[in-house]
């Protein structure tokens, strides 16, 4: 059974989003403010955690970056009524995984969390292997499949499961253009019209911790009119 934190103050939402997680046999927390979000986040272990970004007492955005201080993998869907590009972007730095804006359909949010579910049955099966660790190596930049470590210069870089999904999907393939349509799907499993700008914004955050000048990027490079490939010439 996988356990689901709702941490949102529309109780109609809640009702909404309960029922259908019941449907698919999850059993769900709630809290209706940010520090009882935070709380329950850090002192209980969920296979989810849906977070609204206007919350009481404490922020979606102020709660989704203190879980990652502690937290990196548990997955977290962030709730907006915000159409805003740069607030959606601001959700996803601060290590949200994903985002839905309010209004969205049952339909797509079922979508994105079977997605999750199956993501983690995945990352825990192959935790569970004993395999010859994988490693790669590109300059100063190391990747470490099985330890799911990315090091720069010897020093750890923090990664958000997606971030480290990207890097690792792109390192595999050196020289291999891949367009935004397709890294979504890929990466987030999923194919929706109109949701590339989220491999974007993930792509400049991955830039961001990995490249020495992300306006100059060494490793992750973008081949104009199809979308991102990793440098083949190192």
């Amino acid at each position: 059974m996988q356990k689901v934190l709702i941490i949102e103050d529309d109780r109609e939402i809640v009702e909404l989003l309960e029922v259908h997680l019941k449907d698919l046999g999850c059993e769900i927390y709630t809290v209706g403010n940010g520090q009882e979000g935070l709380l329950a986040a850090k002192s209980n272990h969920f296979d989810l955690i849906i977070l609204d970004l206007m919350l009481p007492v404490l922020n979606g955005m102020e709660v989704c970056r203190k879980i990652r201080q502690t937290d990196r993998h548990t997955p977290v869907l962030m709730l907006t009524a915000r159409s805003e590009e740069i607030d959606k972007v601001m959700g996803l730095e601060t290590g949200a995984d994903d985002y839905l804006t309010k209004p969205f359909s049952i339909r797509e949010f079922i979508a994105r969390v079977k997605v999750i579910f199956r993501r983690n049955e995945e990352n825990a099966s192959q935790e569970g292997i004993k395999s010859t660790p994988s490693v790669i190596r590109y300059d100063e930049l190391e990747i470490d499949f099985d330890k799911r470590k990315v090091t720069l210069n010897e020093l750890r870089v923090e990664l958000s499961p997606r971030e480290f999904e990207l890097l690792v999907l792109l390192a595999s393939n050196p020289g291999k253009s891949y367009s935004r349509k397709r890294l979504l799907n890929l990466v987030w499993g999923y194919d929706f019209e109109g949701y590339e700008h989220t491999v974007n914004s993930h792509i400049n955050r991955l830039r961001g911790k990995i490249e020495a000048d992300a306006s100059a990027p060494k490793y992750i490079l973008t081949t104009w009119g199809i979308g991102y490939r990793f440098n083949e010439e190192l």
